[in-house]
């Protein structure tokens, strides 16, 4: 039992902040279309800021190992 719930825990961590990732992704992406359609110099900033939200999984994925390692 305490090790499905260890499990669960892990997946929830990782699958949680992928989820927020792509949301987050979708809203910046559609905006990011719109602003290098009309300042095609902004590409940089806008690669930028399609990165920043995959933070969000790396921390996620860091958690779940966390959580996996150390609650054995």
């Amino acid at each position: 039992m305490t090790a499905g719930l260890i499990a669960l825990g892990a997946g929830l961590a990782i699958g949680l902040a992928a989820l927020a990732t792509g949301w987050a992704q979708a809203r910046i992406g559609a905006a990011a279309v719109g602003a290098i359609l009309e300042k095609p110099e902004s590409l940089g900033t806008v690669i930028i800021l399609l990165v920043i939200p995959e933070t969000l999984v790396i921390f996620g994925f860091t958690i779940a190992i966390l959580i996996l390692t150390t609650l054995k």
